[in-house]
């Protein structure tokens, strides 16, 4: 299989699956009219089948024992588990990151959510695998709570105190808490006996994924968090085949980053705390899509526009300290 040790691959890896996590919420903005529910099953299908996809090839390369087929069959059942429960944990987060960008915009959804995942993420990656200058990571961590309170500000005064924004923030944070959560499961996955490689546990995750958002979607489907109207799955069939299209890209585009992220982990010098803190760079990377190509704040007040450069400039030197600690 694929797996490069020199630092500036690894780097390039944990630079693509932040750009990945931070532009698939995308395809959900290219499906106006498709229910988040609805979208939700061709998300869900086209992560699982992108895990394939990587596994047959780039995790297969040169074969012998850690080849993809190989790995799957010697895995032990603890590191199956762990990873299916990482892919279950991740799956209620990710709905509940789903319905707040339908509320909110990827501008404040991803901020709060994924910027809160990325403080609890880290801090729990660090102590089951402690690598990289704690200072620099503790400090790095810091500024990125600072830009997601500039960012909840902003946001605050986008609303202007309408009900939405209470909800879209409400359900941001619980995502948060959820997603710093799901990433532990995957990092012990590797660390215990006849541990899953990196192309194995991306689709023993994805699986879980699926078999946790059977029910979970389908409760939603009856049950909408979002305040919108009960949702059927003759909708799903009906739908534009455009919207099938968009939701299986997302899905992919997830996974890629994924995989980019759990293959850079496993390099020595990295570790799961840094690599999952560079990936949820996505953060800043969705933020800049909401702001400057879904234009979520051109209509907001002035107080409000002024804080975003504030809210990007912390992100990225919080970013870049965490980038540089396994360095020292």
């Amino acid at each position: 299989m694929f797996q490069p040790e020199a630092y500036a691959i690894a780097l390039m890896l944990m630079l693509v699956s932040m750009i990945c996590w931070g532009s698939w919420a995308n395809t959900q903005k290219l499906t106006i009219g498709y229910a988040v529910q609805l979208f939700y099953w061709d998300y869900v299908i086209g992560m699982l089948v992108a895990s394939l996809l990587w596994g047959f090839s780039l995790g297969s390369l040169n074969g012998g024992a850690s080849a993809f087929v190989p790995n799957l069959i010697q895995a032990s059942h603890s590191s199956i588990l762990l990873a299916l429960l990482g892919g279950a944990v991740f799956n209620i987060a990710n709905i509940l990151l789903v319905a707040s960008i339908e509320i909110a915009g990827m501008a404040v959804a991803f901020p709060i959510g994924i910027g809160l995942a990325l403080v609890i993420g880290v801090a729990s990656n660090y102590v089951i695998n402690p690598r990289g200058n704690p200072i620099l990571l503790c400090g790095g961590v810091a500024l990125v709570v600072a830009a997601i309170v500039v960012d909840a500000i902003a946001y605050k005064f986008r609303e202007g105190g309408r009900k939405s924004s209470s909800r879209g923030v409400g359900l941001s944070i619980a995502s948060g808490i959820l997603m710093g959560l799901f990433y532990p499961f995957v990092a012990k996955s590797a660390i215990v006996d006849h541990p899953l490689g990196p192309y194995a546990v991306t689709f023993v995750f994805a699986i879980g994924v699926c078999v946790c958002a059977i029910p979970v979607n389908y409760w939603l489907m009856r049950k909408p968090i979002t305040g919108d109207a009960v949702v059927s799955m003759a909708g799903y069939w009906n739908a534009h085949k455009r919207w099938h299209f968009w939701g299986l890209m997302g899905g992919a585009i997830w996974c890629t980053g994924a995989l980019s992220n759990f293959v850079a982990s496993h390099a020595q010098i990295v570790g799961p705390a840094i690599s999952y803190a560079i990936g949820q760079g996505a953060t800043m990377v969705s933020a800049a899509w909401g702001v400057f190509v879904w234009r979520e704040f051109a209509s907001a007040p002035a107080k409000s526009r002024r804080l975003i450069p504030f809210m990007f400039v912390l992100f990225l030197v919080g970013l870049t300290a965490i980038a540089v600690a396994p360095m020292f």
